[in-house]
């Protein structure tokens, strides 16, 4: 029974070996490069923070596969980037224009930093305004330390 577990577990395993690795035969080592290039700089939709080249979704293999088509139709880098671009919105790219559309991803940064400043400003200064204690205050804070120090 326990070969029968090791043998199972052993063929569950091994099945993960025949996962498919994307192997694709160009013509030039040229293009290779400009595969290479235009993959890593073509952000995964799924990831966020991985290029397609790095990530494992399916929809970065499915772009990679249609970055080498469009390679082979003899597209050039900028088409196969505006290709990506129409399809899923500006996102992909890791640098994407400054237009309306991609306002906020310029602008997003900025704001949590500013935003980040002025609650820490806000903080301090709310920490700063209170009062300074009246002499029935400071004689009870005296009588309270002085009454701690004996203790020990």
């Amino acid at each position: 029974m326990k070969s029968l577990i090791i043998l199972l577990a052993s063929l569950l395993y091994s099945a993960w070996t025949l996962a498919a690795i994307d192997t694709y035969s160009f013509t030039s080592p040229e293009q290779e490069q400009q595969y290479r290039d235009i993959t890593h700089g073509l952000r995964c939709p799924k990831c966020q923070n991985n290029s397609i080249a790095d990530s494992n979704a399916m929809i970065a293999a499915d772009m990679r596969l249609k970055v080498y088509e469009l390679l082979q139709q003899g597209q050039t880098p900028a088409q196969i980037t505006d290709y990506m671009v129409a399809r899923y919105g500006h996102f992909v790219t890791y640098n994407p224009p400054l237009e309306a559309s991609t306002l906020v991803l310029w602008l997003g940064p900025l704001l949590f930093v500013v935003g980040g400043g002025m609650v820490i400003v806000l903080r301090s200064r709310r920490r700063r305004d209170t009062a300074p204690l009246n002499a029935d205050e400071q004689a009870r804070l005296a009588a309270l330390l002085g009454h701690q120090e004996k203790k020990p």
